[in-house]
């Protein structure tokens, strides 16, 4: 029987870290399945799962906790959730960008959530614009929206609150 792991990792940034991450999970015959890592601001920030023989899940854990020691920090959670049915939902790409200033994040996924739109993936930057300082906010985020939300009703309330909070929201 296969147990699926979702672990979550902060370290300070160093070669060898997903090396040793993944050396660790390949040594108690775990499968890497799926991850998002990043580095930010001299931090190695993570999220993987797993699959791995239930018998082996508690010896992964204890070594992994091992690593902690060593300025990392990382949290374990079993993941029996099952997907959500793609039949109820579809999906949708959210571009925004705009001027940066607080609350965007704040009021474009209250919007989502009043309309019980999961998040699947988010992907945020600040960066200077091209021809000015002012610093632009750029957002991706790929949406899970049950499917008697009518796309182009969506498009049109996202684009009401754009103009309220003064950016630009593309959806695809």
């Amino acid at each position: 029987m296969q147990t699926s792991l979702i672990l979550s990792i902060i370290a300070d940034d160093k070669p060898g870290l997903v090396e040793n991450l993944s050396n660790i999970i390949s040594q108690h015959q775990g499968n890497w399945l799926e991850s998002r890592m990043s580095q930010m601001a001299g931090k190695f920030a993570g999220i993987v799962r797993v699959e791995i023989p239930e018998q082996m899940a508690d010896q992964l854990v204890k070594q992994l906790e091992n690593i902690k020691s060593t300025n990392c920090h990382i949290h374990f959670e079993v993941s029996n959730l099952p997907p959500v049915p793609q039949t109820t939902t579809y999906q949708v790409t959210l571009q925004l960008v705009g001027n940066d200033h607080p609350g965007i994040v704040k009021e474009i996924s209250a919007a989502l959530a009043q309309r019980h739109i999961n998040v699947i993936d988010l992907e945020t930057e600040c960066s200077p614009a091209p021809m000015s300082s002012d610093m632009l906010f750029k957002a991706e985020a790929t949406l899970q929206v049950p499917t008697n939300i009518n796309k182009e009703k969506l498009a049109l309330d996202l684009e009401s609150l754009a103009n309220e909070l003064i950016v630009e929201i593309n959806m695809n």
